[in-house]
């Protein structure tokens, strides 16, 4: 059995910290430059952070671990395994598939082409692609803030998530074949009217990307995004189905209780392209975000459109491609939640860029996974902090849905 350890690096050296509950394979472990600023946040919860890992692995999930970079400090945390064949260890430079969080990709390149006066957010999208819609009042702005009506086709497609995930593992769609099964459906309501959010949305975004350059969506992530900041673990292999180098193996739980985890890891990712199918590690999420809310992805008129509200409850509200969260010590975070079969993942950064998580659990289509690792934001950004009896000392937000098939109920 793997033995949980929690490591602190400074410049001082390495302090052990005492762990609680069962062994599991667990490294936190943080290393501080010679002079780093605190901040106004206080500082993260690190026990916390692991106690939130086990009980995901407790729920069901293979393996889970997180990164915090803080000002220059790293923290890191592991539980489980990379790949239940092997047992290999669940490591901070596994790379794995970030779901959703892809949608910020595309959101960066399209603010960059509007920053080059390519792009009107404001106009038609069949101003630049013609007839591809049946509303000509849907604007690249609606598509971007999940407001265009568009419906999400995923829910017809993983309403049985096993049989629908292998239906379409090696299938390669095209851009404008899951726009027609979308189009299959009445709009969920008006244009620019409640959010409603739709994986539709971001696959309409991903063809608006490769009619304005004349590229592929992955030529422009790596042109716009990858190689500026280099980002060393992150690609976009669609339509391959392999993770290059280094992975985390995702599990997709089946719908019924006590059915055997699947095995997702190798896949196409087609039925999601733009939507979804970007691979990457905590690292380069982690600079990804960070810099995109330092400016140094967009104009900062671009940033600002970002940034642009519309409520989607009490504790979250989305923008162009771009989540917030108000967590409960009254800090707002910004980033994106990643779903795809067998990963979930949470990458959020605070409002200066200087504090930055991405948590990855190795499973989907668990509830109580889900929602247990909503709480890594808590202890990354909020610290320790006492829970009220009222909340069985949970954290009193909820994930209602994932971002894939968000009209099917499940656990």
């Amino acid at each position: 059995m793997v033995t949980a350890t929690v490591r602190t690096g400074t410049a001082l050296g390495a302090v052990l910290l005492p762990l609680l509950g069962a062994p599991a394979n667990a490294v936190p472990r943080e290393t501080t430059p010679a002079a780093v600023t605190a901040g106004a946040l206080p500082q993260p919860d690190l026990t916390g952070l692991l106690g939130v890992l086990r009980t995901a692995q407790r729920q069901g999930a293979p393996g889970a671990m997180a990164r915090i970079d803080d000002h220059g400090t790293v923290r890191l945390a592991a539980v489980g395994v990379a790949d239940r064949v092997t047992g290999r260890a669940l490591a901070d430079t596994d790379r794995f598939r970030v779901g959703s969080i892809t949608k910020t990709f595309s959101a960066v390149v399209l603010l960059q082409l509007a920053d080059e006066g390519r792009l009107n957010l404001d106009a038609p999208v069949n101003r630049y692609l013609p007839g591809l819609l049946p509303d000509d009042r849907i604007t690249v702005r609606h598509v971007l803030s999940h407001r265009s009506g568009l419906y999400d086709y995923t829910n017809d497609m993983f309403a049985e998530s096993v049989a629908g995930f292998e239906a379409v593992r090696t299938k390669v769609f095209t851009y404008r074949q899951l726009v027609a099964r979308s189009l299959q459906h009445p709009p969920t309501n008006e244009p620019g009217a409640a959010y409603s959010y739709s994986n539709t949305n971001f696959v309409v975004a991903g063809l608006l990307i490769e009619k304005l350059t004349g590229h592929s969506v992955g030529t422009e992530y790596q042109n716009r995004i990858i190689t500026p900041l280099n980002l060393r673990d992150t690609f976009y292999v669609h339509p391959g189905t392999l993770i290059p180098g280094r992975h985390a193996h995702g599990y997709l739980t089946p719908d019924e209780d006590g059915a055997p985890l699947v095995d997702a890891t190798e896949q196409t990712v087609s039925w999601a392209q733009s939507a979804g199918a970007v691979i990457s590690s905590t690292r380069d999420l982690n600079t990804f975000y960070s810099a995109l809310l330092r400016g140094r992805l967009t104009s900062a008129t671009g940033l600002t459109e970002m940034e642009q509200w519309v409520p989607v409850n009490d504790t979250q509200a989305y923008g162009l491609g771009l989540r917030r969260r108000d967590l409960s010590c009254g800090v707002s975070v910004y980033g994106h939640t990643g779903t795809v079969q067998g990963y979930y993942s949470f990458a959020f950064t605070s409002k200066d860029g200087r504090r930055s998580l991405t948590a990855l659990a190795t499973t989907s289509n668990n509830g109580d996974v889900l929602n247990t690792m909503l709480s890594t934001l808590e202890s990354a950004f909020c610290g320790k902090r006492e829970r009220t009896a009222s909340t069985g000392g949970r954290d009193v937000s909820v994930e209602r849905h994932e971002d894939v098939a968000p009209g099917i109920a499940r656990n």
